[in-house]
């Protein structure tokens, strides 16, 4: 497959990531309200609106800006030099993910309340009571979880298998 072909790939992946997350965010904000859950699967995952300034499980929430600048780095140089050189269609649609999962987050922090570069992310997946999240957050793991694979199949390709070596035993020359 061809290096054009992969890009294309990591390209298309992440619009649709991004196009999806924006759409069923603007579905949730219509919608969703942030004092009534929806159940989808009984406790387990339901519909709920919130309002996301940090990262997974609120972290950060203190420098949005911050978030926002490497979300932004990421977006626009990180992850087209990393499509630009996937190795095979496997390491394009995960980088893909993780690429739409960071653009569709970082349209949030551009454009939502409270202002530029400081916005909260839209969340309506509510995982029982432990967090809620969106789409971009699931495309994020997803892809991260493709890339990991891929490393570790590529490490074990090489022969470097993550089990450490047994040290070299040194001979001893007898006089």
């Amino acid at each position: 497959m061809t290096r054009a072909r992969r890009l294309a790939i990591a390209v298309s992946s992440a619009l649709v990531v991004a196009t999806v997350d924006q759409v069923t965010k603007a579905a949730a904000l219509e919608l969703l309200s942030t004092d009534e859950r929806i159940p989808v699967l009984g406790g387990l995952l339901g519909l709920q609106l919130a309002f996301n300034a940090g990262t997974v499980l609120s972290f950060g929430s203190g420098a949005t800006w911050l978030l926002t600048t490497l979300a932004a780095i990421v977006s626009f140089v990180v992850m087209p030099i990393a499509a630009f050189r996937a190795r095979t269609s496997l390491w394009a649609t995960g980088l893909g993910l993780v690429w739409g999962g960071a653009i569709g987050n970082l349209i949030d922090r551009l454009v939502a309340e409270p202002g530029f570069g400081r916005g909260r992310v839209t969340d309506f997946l509510a995982y029982g009571d432990l967090f809620i999240g969106n789409l971009a957050d699931i495309a994020l793991a997803v892809g991260a979880a493709v890339l990991g694979v891929q490393i570790w199949r590529e490490a074990r390709q090489n022969g470097h298998d993550s089990t450490p070596a047994e040290p070299p035993v040194e001979e001893t020359s007898s006089r």
